[in-house]
């Protein structure tokens, strides 16, 4: 890179700094906002210098220097006022999109920061993208003396960026190894709160075949809560039984295939394939399972119910994916192939309701186990996905396939005879036509970047920004190349602490959504309701 600042490259990086303040689905803190304004205008920098430099050995003509101070003294009038004014403007979009979800609304004069903040980043990548077009110009010197000058530009050119990579290779991997020990020593963690449970009902109790010190953090949290029988009776006003809660963590046996194992023997111990209902889990990347999903489903059925999950990673969900994401579809297939394979041998009139249950990560592991949408429906009594990431294949092949003028944020697949998807509650009744049974719902937003982030984002205009009523902020989501990756990045840092309505949250949508694949006979609205106010009161 030359070591004056190139023209082109300025002029590009502006405007990548300004269509970076756009809206993107979630609204983004002023520092977050600052960060990825730097790395747009560094982005937007490289793309004018490299279209320059292809336009310069096209053209072969030299610029008109008067021309050229020109160009350099408009360019220095407008960008003070368009890094001002696009801070402002983006201030004013994240308010909106704020007040719009429910969120307080942030105060305007931190986002003026965001210019400033934006140019120490770029200045740090210049300095950075320098130092190692020094090396390589250095390096090219010294290999000159023994071959042609361009031969040995591009070899040093070569040689220096591939140590570089090494050296950042070499970085990734040291800061991945302290964060593996840090999540590694947070999983051997307990919550505050929680302690050992006695029913025989739980893994991890007395009675069971998996220690309680090897469950996990997000397991012991799991185990220990949901209603106690006492509180299931309370709200029935029938006698309930303790809900059934078998988890095996990664540190309950040495393989996948033996956790699963080990869940089925704990299934076995419990008595689980006896009860109404056996709900198999796949958890997310540390294990976390969705208390709520399953409180709720335990409550609709009075505690005749068994819940199996195992952990298969203690990093969190994204680490997981990026580095091995096939652990989770593992998971999600072996527990289910090996559950299944023993409810089989219970008699068909005397056999649980097997229902599959997946969020997130959990939700394309879950689909692992399955061949397609026929298959899902063949070998369960119901599917209940929420959140799927992008990458789910058979949530994906589904989207694709829909039908001719059904948007991709809310798609209708076959006249949504088998399979639905919902934003809201009342989605479950669209389109007005039969849903058969067994049923597959999956639940996603158009405010969800876990469901729409994709790198394809990186050059491809996806369909659903251009859907009218797909963005949450009214039509502010606009695509950009590269810019709109970065910020649904940004984004799914954020998904979970969106507001319940938005984001990556979806729990005020667990009751309703288990009564449109499994309702228990006799359940009313009222109990909807009844339902619906309690576990709001646990949050």
């Amino acid at each position: 890179m030359r070591e004056h600042v190139d023209f082109l490259g300025a002029v590009f990086g502006l405007c990548f700094y300004c269509v970076s303040l756009t809206p993107s689905l979630l609204p983004r803190p002023w520092l977050l906002q600052g960060l990825i304004s730097g790395l747009a205008v560094g982005i937007g920098y490289l793309l004018g210098v490299c279209l320059g430099a292809v336009g310069r050995r096209l053209w072969r003509r030299r610029a008109d220097a008067r021309l050229g101070e020109l160009a350099w003294r408009m360019l220095g009038y407008t960008a003070g006022p368009l890094l001002a004014s696009f801070a402002y403007l983006g201030a004013v979009w994240q308010r909106e999109l704020s007040a719009l979800m429910g969120l307080p609304v942030p105060a305007t004069l931190p986002y003026l920061a965001v210019p400033l903040i934006a140019v120490v980043i770029f200045l740090e990548l210049l300095a950075v993208a320098r130092v190692r077009g020094r090396a390589a110009r250095r390096f090219g010197r010294v290999l000159a003396r023994r071959l042609r000058p361009v031969t040995a530009r591009r070899t040093a050119a070569i040689a220096v960026t591939i140590l570089v990579a090494l050296v950042q290779l070499t970085v990734g991997y040291g800061l991945l190894a302290v964060a593996n020990d840090n999540f590694r020593t947070s999983n051997h963690l307990t919550p505050e709160g929680v302690t050992r449970p006695v029913a025989a009902e739980r893994s991890g109790s007395p009675a069971s075949l998996v220690p309680w010190e090897s469950l996990g953090r997000d397991g012991r949290a799991f185990i220990a809560s949901g209603p106690a029988a006492a509180d299931l009776a309370r709200f029935s006003g029938r006698p309930a039984s303790t809900p059934v809660r078998v988890y095996a963590g990664l540190e309950s046996a040495p393989s996948i295939r033996d956790a699963a194992a080990l869940a089925v023997r704990e299934l076995e111990r419990t008595g689980a394939f006896s009860r109404e209902v056996l709900a198999v889990v796949t958890s997310t990347g540390t294990g976390w399972v969705d208390d709520e999903f399953l409180t709720a489903l335990e409550y609709l059925y009075n505690g005749d119910t068994a819940v199996a999950t195992i952990q298969y990673s203690y990093l969190p969900s994204w680490l997981s994916f990026v580095l091995d994401g096939s652990q989770a579809r593992t998971a999600g297939r072996e527990l289910f192939e090996q559950v299944r394979a023993r409810w089989s041998r219970v008699p068909p009139a005397e056999r649980p309701r097997l229902l599959v249950f997946g969020e997130s990560l959990g939700a394309y592991g879950a689909e692992a186990a399955f061949r397609d949408l026929t298959d899902m429906r063949a070998r369960t009594d119901g599917v209940l996905l929420v959140g799927p990431p992008h990458n789910s294949p058979i949530w994906h092949e589904l989207v694709r396939g829909r039908d001719p003028g059904s948007p991709e944020a809310l798609p209708v697949y076959g006249g949504g005879a088998a399979v639905r998807f919902a934003h809201r509650a009342a989605d479950l009744g669209r389109p007005a036509g039969p849903w058969m049974w067994p049923r597959v719902l999956y639940l996603q937003r158009a405010s969800d970047p876990v469901v729409w982030w994709s790198p394809d984002l990186l050059v491809g205009k996806p369909t659903w920004i251009t859907e009218r009523g797909a963005q949450p902020a009214d039509g502010g989501l606009r695509w950009y190349p590269f810019i709109t990756f970065a910020q649904l990045t940004a984004d799914l840092g954020l998904a979970n602490d969106m507001p319940s309505g938005f984001g990556h949250r979806y729990r005020e949508m667990a009751v309703t959504a288990w009564l449109a694949i499994a309702p228990p006979p006799g359940w009313t609205g009222d109990d909807t309701a009844r339902l619906e106010a309690l576990l709001r009161e646990r949050r």
